[in-house]
């Protein structure tokens, strides 16, 4: 039978955010993911840590459908969507970005912004030429704002700097009210004076949004997280609060090479 939206909201309303149970990921005879159990709470910021190779990136393409997992299950606010396609997905709230960024460089910020906004919205197979001063390009102003680039709205993105194309991105994945996003290394290649801008955005999203965010960077990641999920072959290896997981001695071992300095 099928699930109304209004059923899928109400159910939404007391469902974790993010359910996934025995999660195993096989490419021929190589396990990529291996028996992952995770959930996240709506609201919750969480940072998956590990090596190269733990498995990060196999588990973000197993959440947004890009991957199906061999076995196991997934569940979206309640909603059991593991063999959904990427785009069903999206539409019940998950966003994405990417390590490699993913942006139209020929034209500016707000275009880039209100592209995203329209390819979520009801009206994007519209024909009828958008005026600046609708709703959807007062959006795109707002997330401009958002993420620190409404004084660059203007300049093609082909101008901006390596950073603020991730905050760019960031814009992208804010557009269309989403629920839960999942932020692929945002802080790679960044400076120090724009990791703390990351830091800031990401800090003051919306409290009804949650995330994971994977980061090789691991005073980002901690300084944006309530909770971390480290990673080692393909499985879970620990989970904790932030100052649980710095100070842990396999952790620093395992991750840190025995220290954090």
């Amino acid at each position: 039978m099928a699930v109304s939206v209004a059923q899928r909201l109400s159910a939404a309303g007391t469902a974790n955010a993010l359910e996934l149970r025995g999660v195993t990921r096989m490419f021929g005879a190589l396990a990529a993911l291996t028996d992952v159990s995770l959930t996240v709470r709506p609201g919750e910021r969480r940072a998956v840590l590990g090596s190269n190779g733990a498995g990060k990136t196999t588990l973000f393409n197993c959440i947004t459908g890009d991957f199906l997992p061999t076995l196991g299950t997934i569940r979206l606010f309640g909603e059991d969507v593991t063999e959904f396609p990427a785009y069903e997905r999206i539409r019940r709230g998950l966003r994405r970005t990417y390590q490699i960024s993913l942006l139209f460089t020929g034209l500016s910020v707000l275009d880039n912004i209100y592209l995203a906004c329209r390819g979520v919205s009801r009206g994007r197979f519209s024909l009828i030429r958008p005026r600046r001063n609708e709703a959807l390009m007062h959006s795109a102003e707002q997330l401009a704002t958002a993420v620190h680039l409404i004084d660059v709205r203007d300049t093609k993105v082909a101008e901006l700097s390596y950073g603020q194309q991730r905050q760019l991105e960031i814009a992208l994945a804010l557009a269309g009210a989403p629920r839960f996003i999942l932020f692929d290394e945002p802080a790679a290649g960044l400076s120090p004076t724009e990791r703390r801008e990351l830091i800031e955005i990401l800090t003051n999203l919306p409290a009804h949004i949650g995330y994971i965010i994977i980061e090789h960077d691991m005073d980002v990641a901690l300084r944006v997280s309530e909770s971390v999920t480290m990673m080692h072959n393909g499985r879970i290896f620990k989970e904790g609060r932030p100052s649980e997981i710095e100070s842990d001695p396999e952790v620093q071992e395992l991750y840190l090479g025995g220290g954090h300095g």
